[in-house]
């Protein structure tokens, strides 16, 4: 597995670290789907700004997502660790043989 700065480090961007104890947003009924995808948004009350969902469908359903807390992402999608260095406005689109990461400037603005 790569290291979370490494990958900071392959797009050229500053880390940005995330509490263990924030929470982060994961679509549970999609794991399994591929590919896996994740958007960061700014933090704010106790939350990471990290969304992670696998498929091709994001939902706008308010029970889409479950809030998690970072620490235990390990536990479902290990495999996104990696990722969650990297800062708000970045999104990754990864599968098994396929990895997308970008900066998407609409994230981060109100």
């Amino acid at each position: 597995m790569k290291d979370q700065k490494e990958i900071c480090k392959k797009f050229e961007t500053m880390p940005f670290p995330c509490n263990g104890k924030d929470k982060l947003g994961i679509a549970i009924d999609t794991i399994g789907k591929l590919p896996i995808n994740g958007l960061r948004h700014m933090p704010e009350k106790g939350t990471s700004g990290w969304y992670i969902w696998c498929g091709e469908e994001l939902s706008d359903s308010p029970d889409f997502f479950n809030p998690i807390h970072v620490e235990h992402i390990e536990k479902y999608l290990p495999n996104v660790n990696q990722y969650l260095l990297l800062p708000p406005g970045y999104r990754f689109l990864i599968t098994n043989k396929y990895e997308d990461v970008w900066y998407d400037p609409q994230l981060t603005t109100v």
